[in-house]
């Protein structure tokens, strides 16, 4: 049996690879070692091709459809122009990934158009024109469509708003504020931190088996975990109406109160304040792979 290889980490060391020989200073050492990668690249790409095409004669779509789903497969075949599933179809497949988390969040998306490097969408219900649509844009439909298609060097959506336009969700809480805000006060929001786009594994959940919250640090960041009718949110564990912490928040059915001012929001709708309309929770975006764990997509920290 083949044993299992990190095909991610072959990448990135393939292409450390590359950059130290295109950093050689000797230009005639660089051009010949150069001039060698590509003749492999060449050698290996037509005989992947000869292989893809006697797959393709003789088999009836379920060895392609194995070996497409095999991601160090599927990046050398994206590599060399083929992969046997049309670009289209891993797109929609991504969206297909992504839509659990969108419609825990009271949204949805539609694909409106594929023409690479490009992908254009529309946010729809509390996607559309809500706090948290940046947030998923960037770092839960863009990296789920880039896993499936790293072809797509661009997506767009409709429905998202600027982050000049999103007062309501406070991506990072300024230490000091000692005095607690009312829930009916407003107050001017830090300047948003630009999303990693990065997703960080945070476990199977043990303590959530039966439902409830935890929080728990997750890449140096504490995220507070849901769970409600078997499925699964993330937020960050800050109550936006006094900044205390909700580790020791209740929950009950889907609204989270927070113990020191009562707040309720509701985990349902994106963290929206059932007391507040202009306070909002703030979202983390969050898949559960086919073995029960939980990654999630973080901000850069400060």
């Amino acid at each position: 049996m083949i044993e299992a290889v990190d095909s991610r980490a072959l990448v990135a060391e393939v292409e450390r690879r590359l950059e130290e020989l295109e950093a050689l200073p000797d230009g005639a050492a660089r051009d010949a070692a150069m001039g060698v990668v590509q003749a492999l690249l060449e050698l290996y790409g037509a005989g992947l091709e000869r292989i893809v095409e006697e797959i393709a004669a003789r088999d009836d779509g379920e060895l392609a459809e194995a070996l497409s789903d095999d991601e160090l497969v599927a990046h050398l075949l994206l590599l060399h122009g083929l992969h046997p599933t049309p670009i289209e179809e891993r797109v929609r497949s991504a969206l297909e990934e992504v839509r659990p988390y969108l419609e825990s969040h009271g949204g949805n998306v539609e694909l409106l158009e594929v023409d690479p490097p490009s992908v254009r969408l529309r946010l729809e219900g509390s996607c559309s024109g809500c706090p948290s649509s940046t947030m998923t844009l960037k770092l839960a439909i863009e990296n789920a469509i880039r896993k499936e298609a790293p072809e797509i060097g661009e997506v767009v959506a409709e429905g998202a708003v600027s982050e000049r336009q999103n007062p309501l969700i406070q991506l990072e809480i300024s230490p000091g504020l000692g005095e607690a805000a009312s829930p009916g006060a407003s107050s001017p929001a830090p300047a948003p931190v630009e999303p990693t786009g990065s997703w960080a594994m945070a476990g199977g959940m043990p303590d959530l088996s039966g439902g409830g919250t935890v929080v728990k640090p997750v890449s140096g960041q504490e995220i507070l975990f849901l769970k409600i009718q078997e499925t699964f949110y993330g937020y960050r564990p800050v109550c936006p109406a006094c900044e205390a912490s909700l580790a020791d928040a209740v929950l009950e059915d889907a609204e989270l109160a927070c113990k020191r001012c009562g707040s309720r929001y509701d985990a349902l709708r994106a963290g929206r304040c059932l007391d507040a309309p202009q306070l909002h929770l703030e979202p983390v975006p969050l898949l559960v792979g086919d073995d029960g764990l939980v990654k999630v997509a973080l901000t850069a920290a400060a």
